[in-house]
């Protein structure tokens, strides 16, 4: 089965989260199962630079831009890289220039790359041939749309990441979208009387994926669903959830180039070089006590709020804490203050490193993770890889990888985490409360340690449910011109 992957970032070439991670590991994942998966990215500068050979088509113009297809390899993989220099090679980010600020003609650099998987996914392209689609997030969304309303029958699947991130935008932008005037109606792309990217791939999806069965189930209700739980619930039937698997070749303590000493879970006493190399690294006083990290955005929805707001009683209790992540100013300057008002025992490094940020989960005792919403979650997974205890919220794939060390979790020596369920400050002194206690007990908290790292957080289950996806899909396609799970709904309501 030939099944073309699109999306706007992928490991190793292009990351800003990780989304990046799960487009980079699902060719690896899939085929072991018959599937031959080919990725689709923007031509970004570091995407360019590892084409081979000539053009395979060209767009003279594809909604307004002169644009090419190149071929490359990802990780092994085939890689497919939509060269467009006026939409996709310009300084800053991914996203957004070097200031923060979104690049005004998003909509555009993203419908274009979503235009252009349609074309392929529907054999536009000669030479190039695909049984299914499936597409990440708001950037490619809109390619579902543009094969439904070409009348095309390939199938595809849509897997939300994140469903607070939508793609919304004006309906101006909409004649520049080469697509017919029906198109914008509530059963297509129209969304609270603008264009949104995310809605019309959910309306016109063949299947709906989560990366997490909790998740799936959350965006069901207005608390998570951000003004979209009307479609999820219309379209329950096709909605499932699959949890994120992670690279275990990349994340494995045992061959871990970054960390300063090697362990699995029989040479858990190896960790403690791991530890002092980290105090090292941030300045922080060597002791015996916990030492806790945090690897993520500086958000409201990381529940880094909550935290700032318990730093101090943190370090009341006799624990250390090192962060590396970036995000809101205000965040940021709270957890600078709080470096300077506990120096030695908090650490903080705004920004992003992969190595750094593979020492943390080697060397630190335990990760926090309270966010009030969290689709799948990688850093948790990485956690319980490394021994380091994810102490999270109660939330999507939070509340599905981890196993709460409650009476009876310890006792039965399953646990392999906290949960707790508010992200209020007063939930998370409580959390770090139980930590602390287990914690003073050596026996408990390896146990804890070496369950969690028993389990399998490779793409192996995750891979063959999505390969079975995709069979069912392609096998039902048959059966209809238009998959019956994309048929438009005939509803009014604007959630739906």
């Amino acid at each position: 089965m030939e099944v073309l992957s699109v999306a706007s970032e992928a490991y190793p070439l292009v990351k800003t989260g990780g989304l990046a991670d799960v487009v980079g590991a699902l060719p690896a994942a899939v085929a072991p199962h018959g599937v031959r998966m080919t990725t689709l990215l923007p031509g970004y500068p570091a995407v360019r630079a590892v084409a081979t050979g000539k053009p395979v088509h060209r767009w003279r113009n594809l909604l307004g831009a002169d644009a090419q297809l190149l071929k490359g390899e990802i990780a092994g993989h085939p890689l497919l890289i939509l060269d467009a220099p006026d939409l996709f090679d310009r300084p800053g980010g991914l996203y957004g220039d070097a200031t923060g600020q979104d690049w005004p003609d998003n909509w555009r650099r993203f419908a274009a790359l979503s235009k252009a998987a349609a074309e392929l996914a529907t054999g536009a392209v000669k030479g190039l041939a695909f049984d299914l689609l499936h597409v990440h997030d708001w950037q490619a969304a809109l390619a579902p749309a543009y094969i439904r309303f070409a009348g095309a029958a390939t199938p595809s699947v849509v897997t939300v990441h994140n469903i607070a991130f939508q793609g919304r935008f004006g309906a101006d932008v909409f004649s520049a979208l080469d697509l017919p005037a029906e198109a914008l109606s509530v059963d297509g792309v129209e969304y609270y009387g603008g264009v949104g990217f995310l809605k019309a791939g959910l309306q016109a999806a063949s299947a709906i994926t989560t990366v997490s069965p909790t998740y799936a189930r959350e965006i069901r209700d207005p608390a998570f669903g951000m003004g979209l739980e009307g479609l999820i619930a219309a379209r329950g039937a096709v909605v499932s959830g699959v949890v994120n698997g992670i690279d275990t070749d990349v994340w494995n303590p045992e061959t871990d180039p970054a960390l300063a000493a090697s362990y699995g879970p029989r040479q858990l006493s190896r960790r403690a070089r791991n530890k002092r190399a980290l105090e090292t690294e941030f300045g922080l006083d060597r002791d015996d006590g916990p030492l806790f990290c945090v690897v993520t955005r500086l958000t409201w929805q990381k529940g880094m709020d909550a935290l700032a707001a318990v730093i101090d009683d943190l370090v009341a209790m006799g624990g250390r804490l090192a962060v590396l992540g970036s995000g809101d100013a205000a965040l940021e300057a709270a957890f600078h203050q709080a470096s300077s008002r506990h120096p030695g025992r908090v650490g903080v490094r705004i920004g992003y490193d992969e190595g750094l940020s593979h020492r943390l989960q080697g060397g630190s005792n335990a990760i926090l993770i309270p966010s009030r919403f969290e689709p799948c979650g990688l850093t948790q997974l990485y956690g319980l890889r490394y021994g380091c205890v994810p102490v999270v919220a109660r939330t999507g794939g939070l509340a599905d990888t981890v196993i709460d060390a409650n009476a009876a979790a310890l006792a039965a020596e399953v646990a392999t985490g906290f949960q707790h369920d508010a992200v209020t400050p007063d939930a998370l002194r409580a959390a770090l409360s139980r930590v602390f206690e287990v914690f003073a007990t050596p026996d408990r908290w390896t146990a804890i340690q070496r369950q969690g790292m028993k389990g399998d957080y490779s793409w192996t289950v995750s891979g063959r449910r999505y390969a079975d996806l995709y069979a069912s899909l392609v096998s039902s396609t048959a059966d209809a011109v238009t998959p019956a799970a994309a048929a438009p709904t005939r509803s009014r309501r604007r959630t739906a």
